[in-house]
């Protein structure tokens, strides 16, 4: 019972899909706590401190996710090229 033994660029290619389909489900997840309380818990007329500082937080949180992911699917492009592609 031998076990397939993946290359380089395989590995790399296993990594980026999971790295990406867990901060795309991270960023999902935010978002549509974000438009839940927004929509169906009520909100008092003044905001308290704690939200304000939560919702800062919260917002550079998906500001990262955001670019993150796009800059795994923008280098994801970006590939080494095989001495067969060179010639």
């Amino acid at each position: 019972m031998s076990r397939h033994r993946y290359t380089p660029n395989e590995l790399h290619a296993r990594m980026v899909v999971t790295v990406g389909v867990l901060l795309a489900v991270v960023f999902a997840i935010v978002v549509v706590s974000f438009c839940f309380g927004l929509l169906f818990v009520s909100q008092p007329l003044e905001q308290s401190p704690n939200d304000k500082e939560f919702i800062s937080l919260m917002a550079t949180i998906v500001t990262f996710l955001s670019g993150t992911l796009a800059g795994i699917v923008a280098s994801n492009g970006i590939k080494n090229k095989t001495k067969n592609d060179a010639e």
